[in-house]
């Protein structure tokens, strides 16, 4: 497996990235996670709708727990689109808090059994075994029209280009 260093780091501390860096134009890679249900979930499960693909160390910190409120509360303007939050904390960890931050409207899926997620968007963090924070836009044919790696775990994505090409992505299918 690929793995890169330089990319991101966790408070300031560089860290490495397993897995192949994904770029705009790429075939979304097929991945498995856990749904809360403890279901298998896979990218197969979402085919032909447009995707925001959004990867965090954990919901459980500040940052990660802000930012799947914010796309929460964005998927209500991004009609057609589906936002999944994946990180390695457990599903049930997942559902608690999904149910005590009043999170309906992003799907969580935990990475922790496989890290399929991780290795295949290049967002497995070696030294940590945790997801990188990351942004992916997917479209309707499965290809990806917008990456981010956010260079730092502490900082949050750039949420108004993420949902700009979300927004782009479901205007092609309709």
């Amino acid at each position: 497996m690929v793995e890169r260093t330089g990319v991101v780091s966790f408070g300031g501390k560089p860290v490495t990235l397993i897995g192949p860096e994904i770029k705009v134009g790429d075939t979304a890679p097929d991945f498995t996670a856990l749904g809360t249900d403890l279901k298998p979930v896979s990218l197969k499960d979402f085919a032909g709708k447009p995707l925001i693909l959004a990867s965090v160390p954990s919901l459980d910190t500040g940052v990660c727990d802000a930012e799947t409120r914010r796309f929460n509360e964005e998927a209500t303007g991004l009609p057609g689109v589906t936002i999944l939050t994946i990180s390695m904390d457990l599903p049930f960890a997942q559902k608690r808090w999904c149910g005590a931050a009043g999170v309906e409207r992003v799907i969580t899926l935990s990475d922790h059994r496989d890290a399929s997620f991780g290795q295949a968007y290049g967002v497995l963090v070696k030294e940590l075994r945790l997801l990188a924070r990351a942004v992916f836009v997917v479209d309707a044919s499965g290809k990806v029209t917008y990456v981010e790696y956010v260079p730092d775990a502490h900082n949050h994505p750039n949420y108004e280009a993420a949902i700009a090409a979300a927004r782009q992505a479901a205007a092609r299918v309709s």
